[in-house]
């Protein structure tokens, strides 16, 4: 397989969303975005999922490439969740379908979303809470950083009615964790994990990361030994990506220090062999999870989805993204607030949709966005008599290294093929293949 890593190690989207946002064209206006959702909750079966972004960080963790604001100053946490809640009213004002249909999923991420105390948390969500109607199968989940984490936050959020927590790991070796800024001790997340578990949440994540300065073999097996100990729900194991607006001299490992190629590639592949051997389910694309856990379910049964949030087990045809940087999707249209925080601000206290950026779908891009949500999440999907032809070019060499196959008008993912996901979804990236970037705006797809 090494030669296979070599050859397709190279730039491809991640495809949380098609278009990829580097190919995102005209926002829609404030009228047409708030039309978009109306006639998104219009069918009478539609539900509905909501993020929020909390940015606050009280340091900088060197492999992040989210929207954070560093600060130790937690006088900013009343008004940021006063500010989600007039963003909030906004919204509900102009489409008061939001207060009617079925709410599935509520994900708070951040940034570190436990940087508001559990006042805050309880100011901040018990409103919205009480004006929308939850799904009888509601999922209420919440990145936690276990350093900011208390008993207290835990035993307020699950009151709430939140059920699953992720917790942000990314690896346990001492000095891996001084190089990217984030000193978390085995015991803190024990700590943290066994709590979840007390106070009767139903699933716990674990976020991992491969590719992290000075990782090698060793450390990474004993990452990811130390992690199947501790037994979370779901584990999702992401691959660094250098982030070129953090600046060398504001972290402590050099370039060289990083595993490249088949150094990093064979840390993934450490990794996915020892969580498979735990008991693990391969979900998608850089995700595992028990086999009782309703991600794995999901998978079994074909109800699996994927949006900006990653992997979940909800379907919903709209996801509404509070917060500053948040981003929001219909069918018809995406939606990103303004990332620049005073700018932000403005804007809601003026009762404005703080647009930043957004993109009105095409009818091709609905169709190809389609597609490639079934790819991802299934492994396989319908092409059309066309499609076939020119996937059977496009794909030549995939399907003569036993890695894709196109069985009449199916293309299906083989095993020897998972790792190559992204790869083979660059088939349906019609803007890409118009337009190849003059810039490394992705990172390597392995």
């Amino acid at each position: 397989m090494n030669h296979l890593f070599a050859k397709y190690d190279i730039p491809a989207p991640r495809y949380t969303s098609y278009p990829t946002v580097p190919y995102w064209e005209e926002a829609p206006s404030t009228d047409l975005w708030i039309e978009h959702l109306k006639q998104t909750l219009s069918d009478s079966q539609s539900s509905w999922a909501m993020y929020m972004h909390v940015p606050y960080c009280e340091s900088l963790c060197t492999f992040c490439g989210c929207n954070t604001i560093i600060t130790k100053d937690h006088r900013r946490e009343e008004p940021y969740a006063e500010l989600i809640l007039k963003e909030w009213q906004t919204y509900l004002s102009q489409v008061p379908a939001l207060g009617q249909k079925a709410l599935k999923h509520l994900h708070i991420g951040g940034g570190t979303p436990t940087f508001l105390s559990p006042e805050n948390l309880v100011k901040l969500l018990k409103p919205i809470l009480s004006q929308v109607k939850l799904a009888d199968n509601f999922e209420g989940s919440i990145e936690v950083d276990p350093r900011r984490t208390t008993t207290e936050q835990l035993i307020v959020l699950k009151e709430l009615g939140f059920d699953r927590v992720s917790l942000g790991v990314q690896d346990f070796n001492p000095e891996v964790q001084r190089l990217v800024n984030r000193i978390q001790p085995y015991e803190i997340t024990e700590k943290i994990t066994s709590e979840a578990r007390r106070l009767g949440y139903r699933s716990v994540n674990f976020d991992l990361i491969y590719g992290l300065a000075k990782q090698t073999p060793e450390t990474m097996l004993d990452t990811v030994q130390k992690t199947v100990q501790l037994r979370p729900d779901r584990i999702a194991l992401y691959s660094f990506a250098l982030v070129p607006w953090i600046k060398p001299a504001q972290r402590l490992f050099k370039d060289e220090d990083l595993p490249t190629g088949k150094a990093k590639r064979d840390l993934y592949e450490l990794a996915r062999r020892e969580l498979i051997a735990a008991g693990y389910v391969e979900v998608g694309m850089d995700h595992f999870a028990l086999p009782t856990d309703s991600l794995s379910q999901a998978l079994l049964q074909k109800k699996l989805h994927r949006n900006f949030m990653g992997y979940t087990d909800q379907k919903t045809d709209l996801l509404l993204g509070l917060g500053v940087s948040s981003i929001s999707e219909t069918p018809y249209s995406f939606h990103q607030n303004e990332k620049v925080f005073a700018t932000y601000q403005q804007r809601v206290e003026q009762q404005d949709i703080p647009t930043h950026r957004g993109h009105i779908l095409s009818e091709e891009d609905r169709s190809r966005r389609v597609q490639i949500l079934q790819f991802m999440t299934n492994g396989t999907v319908e092409l059309d008599q066309e499609q076939k032809q020119a996937a059977e070019d496009f794909l030549k060499e995939m399907i003569l290294d036993d890695l894709v196959q196109i069985n009449g008008l199916q293309l299906q993912m083989t095993e020897k093929g998972k790792p190559f996901l992204r790869n083979a979804c660059l088939f349906f990236d019609e803007r890409l293949k118009r337009q190849k970037p003059q810039t490394q705006v992705f990172s390597k797809s392995l």
